[in-house]
C-alpha cells in the first residue's frame, strides 16, 4: 500500500516551520532536522558563485563540505540578519511543493563590507517527501545587495541613490510648480 501524500495544512505547517527556525536564528542542527531523512536533500541559492560563497553552487546531503549544513554555515558566516518575516504563501499539495515570500535586513559580517546593511525581499520554493519534510529548498534573493556588501562598496552605492532620488523629486516638484504658475498666468484653458 503506498503511503498517502502530505495534505496541504501539513506541507503549510512544515514549511511555517522552518522559516519560523529561520527567521528565530536556530541552531543549523535545528534547522537541518527540518529536512527528509528518506531522500536526498538539498539547498541552492540562486546567482552567479563568484558574487557570494553561498550562490550559485547546489549543496546536498546533510554532512560534508557541499551539504546543506555547509550552506547554512556559510550563511551564518557572511550574515546576520534582523526583523524576517514571511507571508503569501502558495501550496500545491499534488507538487508536494510550498512557496513563500520573505523580508529582512541583512547585514553582510566580514572582510571589507563588514557591516553593510539592506533590507531584502525574498523567494522561497520547498519541495516535501511524503512526510513533508524538505527534500529541496530553493532561495532567490538580491544577489547584487550581497556582492555590493561584501565587496563593501553597497552603502556608496545607497547613498547616492538616496541624493539621485532627492534631486530627481526636487527638479518633479520644481517643474509642478513652474507648470502650475504657467497655467495661472495664462488663464482658463481653451481648446481649438
Amino acid at each position: 500500500m503506498a503511503q498517502r501524500a502530505p495534505t496541504r495544512d501539513q506541507l503549510l505547517q512544515s514549511a511555517q516551520a522552518l522559516c519560523d527556525a529561520f527567521a528565530a536564528k536556530a541552531d543549523i542542527d535545528t534547522l537541518i532536522s527540518h529536512f527528509s531523512t528518506t531522500h536526498q536533500i538539498s539547498a541552492v541559492e540562486h546567482g552567479l558563485p563568484a558574487l557570494a560563497p553561498f550562490l550559485g553552487r547546489t549543496f546536498s546531503g546533510r554532512t560534508g563540505t557541499e551539504s546543506v549544513a555547509s550552506y547554512f554555515e556559510l550563511l551564518q558566516q557572511h550574515l546576520t540578519y534582523e526583523g524576517m518575516s514571511f507571508g503569501t504563501w502558495v501550496v500545491d499539495a499534488e507538487a508536494q511543493r510550498v512557496s513563500v515570500k520573505g523580508r529582512a535586513k541583512f547585514t553582510w559580517t566580514e572582510g571589507d563590507g563588514k557591516g553593510q546593511s539592506w533590507d531584502e525581499q525574498f523567494a522561497y520554493i520547498l519541495d516535501f517527501d511524503q512526510d513533508a519534510k524538505i527534500t529541496d529548498y530553493q532561495v532567490w534573493a538580491d544577489s547584487g545587495a550581497a556582492y555590493l556588501a561584501r565587496r563593501g562598496e553597497l552603502s556608496k552605492v545607497i547613498e547616492s541613490s538616496k541624493i539621485r532620488y532627492t534631486l530627481s523629486s526636487n527638479r518633479s516638484a520644481k517643474q509642478a510648480e513652474t507648470t502650475s504658475v504657467i497655467a495661472r498666468s495664462s488663464g482658463p484653458a481653451s481648446w481649438a
